[in-house]
């Protein structure tokens, strides 16, 4: 089945280091316990006790490490054929370019789904098999669909990671697959910035949410909305629109800034701008952080400050950088969300990345920016286009 005739609310709001709970509701809503990997800066969740998965927007199905041994005595994967509807819809997402063929009923026949999972931090991947698992190898004890890869595209992930999960608009994404909870095509993501004091958290199912410092507030209420767009027919990430970017209230020049789409992403670690979009970026923080001592850059960034810029009760005090949505609100990353600490000079730099002038998303906003924030995100299946907002 193809997610064409759909729409998506993107929602956020600022979240405190505390943590979060859930009080008992009609609704039936999971929550999956996610960490921050300091050696690569990105998020994983703990899908198993022994099992960790990098957390992927854009994949269009979860894979993991063939090596990986069923707990169960019988077998816990069974593989599809070539001609099962679930192959047929894994392939109907268009693979990278750079994957091995397909083309492999000659050798095999049509006894397995030949898929090609990729590893998003090193852009590699594998001839592989769509499997169904089951029994209490599988999520939450029912049958699910993911590809059986081998041990050689975990490389450049951590050693404790033994796949990806898919959070995509695919009908194959992990959430999707969860059709009991009644709730499945909303999750909410919580990632935290703090790898070592505090531990974030994945939301299957709309609430309610609440804060425990606030027990009796639903954070659904005051939630700001925008919509998601799929850049096409084939793109499985989710993306949104921006009408300006602000220093402190201060539009930054892009002339073609509403014509772009804005992609979200939680395999890239600092948000990435095409050249012509960073350099505004950066000229603006610069001019309005001109009585800030400056620092040696510290690659990938090229703009640091002295980390006197660091308040111990109040973080980076920075300008804000304030992004305005297609429907008129704004999200606003202030210090913490845009200044990383330096691991030598002791400065603090602006957590943005030059992607260069031939990117293929003008803006791809990355983890970093995300954290501390609780994002919603819902899909709804309708007839036409049409965007429904409230406030």
């Amino acid at each position: 089945m193809h997610l064409v005739n759909k729409i998506l609310f993107f929602v956020l709001i600022s979240f405190s280091h505390q943590v979060l709970s859930q009080q008992s509701s009609p609704f039936k809503t999971s929550a999956i316990q996610v960490e921050k990997d300091s050696s690569i800066s990105l998020h994983t969740m703990i899908l198993w006790p022994w099992l960790d998965y990098l957390i992927d927007l854009d994949a269009p199905f979860t894979w993991d490490d063939c090596g990986v041994p069923c707990k169960l005595k019988e077998r816990c994967r069974f593989p599809l054929s070539c001609s099962n509807h679930l192959c047929k819809e894994a392939h109907s997402y268009d693979p990278s370019p750079f994957c091995p063929s397909l083309n492999i009923t000659a050798k095999y026949g049509c006894n397995i789904c030949a898929v090609t999972p990729l590893n998003p931090v090193s852009n590699t991947c594998k001839l592989s098999q769509l499997m169904t698992y089951k029994g209490a190898d599988s999520p939450f004890g029912i049958q699910f669909v993911s590809s059986c890869a081998p041990s050689s595209l975990l490389k450049s992930l951590p050693s404790y990671v033994k796949g990806v999960a898919a959070f995509s608009w695919s009908s194959l994404a992990f959430p999707r697959q969860l059709s009991f909870s009644g709730v499945a095509d909303k999750f909410a993501l919580c990632l935290t910035n703090d790898p070592v004091m505090s531990r974030g958290v994945i939301f299957l199912g709309d609430g309610p949410f609440y804060f425990t410092p606030y027990p009796n507030l639903d954070i659904r209420t005051i939630l700001s909305y925008t919509p998601m767009i799929r850049k096409s027919s084939k793109s499985l990430g989710y993306y949104i629109k921006l009408n300006r970017i602000s220093i402190n209230g201060t539009r930054i020049h892009l002339p073609t800034l509403k014509s772009e789409s804005v992609k979200l992403s939680t395999v890239v670690a600092y948000t990435t701008l095409r050249s012509d979009i960073y350099k505004a970026l950066v000229t603006g923080f610069s001019k309005a952080t001109k009585n800030i001592p400056r620092a040696i850059a510290e690659s990938p960034f090229n703009l640091c400050l002295k980390a006197s810029v660091r308040s111990v009760h109040y973080g980076f005090q920075v300008p804000n950088i304030e992004l305005e949505t297609e429907s008129g609100k704004v999200w606003t990353i202030s210090g913490d969300n845009s200044m990383e600490r330096s691991t030598w000079n002791g400065a603090a730099c602006l957590a943005f990345v030059d992607g260069g002038s031939r990117v293929k998303d003008a803006i791809v906003i990355g983890t970093f920016q995300m954290e501390n924030n609780f994002l919603f995100f819902s899909i709804w299946r309708i007839k036409s286009w049409v965007l429904a907002l409230r406030y």
